[in-house]
């Protein structure tokens, strides 16, 4: 392994493999999928020579309960898939939300539903990753732009993960997943690269689902198996020793925890980008991909004296909605442009709370959001306001 920083060209989902191996991975599972393959094919040269291994399994849902099991196990786990597979895999994510095993799934987005586009772009599944899994869980997941930003966001995601024992979603799409930039991997030890909380108490001692005294929150210590610690892991509503219970109280008290270790941290897991806001009459806000097309649309706007700013989603889920809602009070329109028929669309009209129009712009052939399209909806969201100040 290189000791100094090294400037790569490399593809985004080569990115996500590089930022895995520096985040720690020490196992893949997947199955192959378009338009995220690239990932599993890197890991499987570059794995065995970390001491890791990667494997491929017959289908997702193997991939899925393999990388659970590789975490029990104390590895850093990862999988990497694309839509039809992400919907495969929603049991096991759910397992892993109430078992509290920490992994990271990398959504590589296409078209859909179904089969779809494989080798087209898309910006699909992020309702999916809120709600695809049922019952009340918690979830995190993050939404890069860039190649370099896949890497830092992918090390971001196993450091989230093992902090607050959780799986945590990479979604990014096909387009940002197939493209090549100049990407700066540092050297060892720049980054910081979180372990997960192993216990303090001898195993006689240990329960998995105990967040009594420890220095995170709402969050237990989790110990390997095969180090002496010995406990229950069931998809069963449980108690904190892991075995199942079917006492209310301690139900609701455990769902509750799960939500609140990831809620009362929000401050530190939500993360945007803002361009141009201080004085815009017109926002974007974008994700992805389409945040590419947005900046370059803001621009346009301003050069043709029209105050045009930006929020870019790093951190789809938990949602921004505090700061949505204060930059809806402050502008008299936002659009929202994604590659589907509306899905991130409606969280920011539920965050604004009518304090502006909001106004999407879905797109499903395969294709960019290209600025040019951005730009003609930011003056249409301005004649709005023009229209309605002349019927005031």
């Amino acid at each position: 392994m290189s000791t100094s920083e090294h400037v790569r060209l490399l593809q985004g989902n080569e990115a996500c493999a590089e930022g895995a191996l520096y985040a720690g991975c020490r196992f893949f599972a997947g199955y192959p999928i378009t338009p995220a393959t690239e990932i599993a094919e890197y890991l499987a040269l570059h794995l065995p020579r970390r001491g890791g291994v990667c494997l491929q399994m017959e289908d997702e849902i193997a991939s899925i309960g393999a990388i659970i099991g590789a975490s029990l196990g104390g590895s850093k786990s990862l999988t990497a898939t694309s839509g039809p597979g992400f919907s495969l895999k929603q049991e096991g994510i759910g397992y892993a939300c109430i078992t509290e095993v920490p992994c990271v799934i990398v959504d590589v987005m296409r078209g859909g539903p179904s089969t779809g586009f494989p080798t087209g772009t898309s910006q699909s599944d992020i309702m999916q990753a809120r709600w695809g899994t049922h019952g009340d869980h918690p979830v995190i997941c993050l939404t890069p732009s860039s190649v370099q930003e896949v890497f830092y966001e992918t090390i971001r995601a196993f450091n989230l993960s093992e902090k607050f024992r959780i799986p945590v979603i990479v979604a990014f799409d096909e387009i940002i997943g197939h493209t090549r930039e100049k990407v700066v991997i540092p050297a060892p030890g720049k980054v910081e690269v979180i372990d997960r909380l192993l216990p303090t108490v001898p195993p006689d001692k240990y329960k998995p689902y105990d967040a009594a005294g420890s220095p995170i929150p709402d969050v237990p210590p989790i110990a390997p198996f095969g180090t002496g610690y010995r406990f229950h892991v069931t998809g069963l509503n449980h108690r904190k020793d892991g075995f199942p219970t079917n006492d209310g109280r301690l139900i609701q008290e455990e769902e509750e925890r799960l939500l609140r270790k990831i809620s009362k941290h929000s401050a530190e897991i939500i993360k945007y980008e803002e361009y141009k806001l201080d004085d815009a009459e017109v926002a974007v806000v974008s994700y992805g991909a389409t945040a590419r097309s947005a900046r370059r649309a803001v621009k346009m706007a301003r050069e043709d004296g029209i105050k045009a700013g930006d929020f870019r989603i790093i951190t789809m889920w938990p949602f921004p909605e505090e700061r949505i809602f204060k930059i809806a009070r402050s502008v008299s329109g936002i659009v929202v442009p994604e590659m589907n028929l509306g899905q991130v669309v409606y969280e920011v009209e539920r965050s604004s709370k009518g304090k502006t129009e909001v106004i999407g712009i879905g797109k499903v052939d395969a294709e960019p959001i290209v600025p040019g399209l951005i730009f003609d909806f930011i003056k249409k969201a301005l004649n709005k306001k023009a229209i309605g100040r002349k019927g005031c």
